[in-house]
């Protein structure tokens, strides 16, 4: 079955967009995604394969996320969110525990934005959350990425607390894909709750990095933003 995947996989390439990809997803030399290999497979087209293969063993799954081509990983993993929604309480811990144990393979943005807050988010919902906290305060930025993006799954329950402790776990992080990632669940929370995305800004906005700022606030008034970046709140 891998082999058929990998074959269907390779029919679907487009090499005028897999350049556009390595750019996009910054494989340069020193960048974030440096030697990621892409195909130039579009998301919905990885989607409409990965749902074929539901059937695929974890350890196959894994041989997946150990390749160095991109669209090898993503489909493995949405194969693991599929799998997810359809499992026993049992089987879902199984997966979340092989998700954790695999993070050095999730190893781009859009591999966690796709997955962690369905898998990770989902299965912690009503669980400890410590983990996320061992995740933030990790070296990873992947890790960090999966333990704040993780809560978007928390957020849509209208459960704020665990984003905002983590989000104040990550304000001074040096990375940008860190700042948009806390600055993109901020606004998620203050589009549900505008007073408490408003109260955690108000102790907090002078010291934010510029980008996770203006994430937070994108959904302000114009008025209310240029207060926000010039400090007059």
């Amino acid at each position: 079955m891998l082999n058929k995947l990998k074959i269907e996989i390779e029919k679907s390439r487009d090499d005028e967009q897999a350049k556009i990809l390595r750019r996009f997803f910054k494989t340069g030399k020193g960048e974030y995604g440096e030697g990621d290999v892409f195909l130039g497979i579009k998301v919905p087209i990885q989607r409409k394969i990965s749902k074929k293969y539901l059937d695929l063993s974890l350890s196959k799954v894994k041989e997946l996320l150990k390749s160095k081509i991109h669209e090898y990983r993503l489909i493995g993993l949405l194969i693991l969110l599929d799998k997810y929604k359809k499992s026993s309480e049992k089987e879902k811990e199984e997966i979340f525990n092989f998700y954790l144990n695999n993070i050095r393979h999730i190893n781009n943005w859009d591999l966690v934005d796709l997955t962690a807050p369905g898998i990770v988010g989902d299965f912690l919902l009503n669980k400890d959350k410590k983990i996320l906290y061992s995740l933030a305060n990790s070296e990873n930025i992947w890790s960090k990425r999966i333990a704040i993006v993780s809560t978007y799954n928390f957020i849509r329950k209208c459960e704020f607390e665990d984003t905002l402790t983590l989000a104040e776990i990550l304000l001074k992080d040096n990375h940008d894909l860190i700042h948009k990632a806390v600055g993109w669940m901020l606004r998620e929370v203050g589009k549900r709750d505008k007073k408490i995305l408003e109260d955690f800004l108000k102790f907090h906005y002078k010291k934010m990095p510029r980008t996770m700022l203006r994430y937070a606030i994108e959904k302000f008034s114009e008025e209310k933003r240029k207060a926000y970046l010039r400090g007059e709140i």
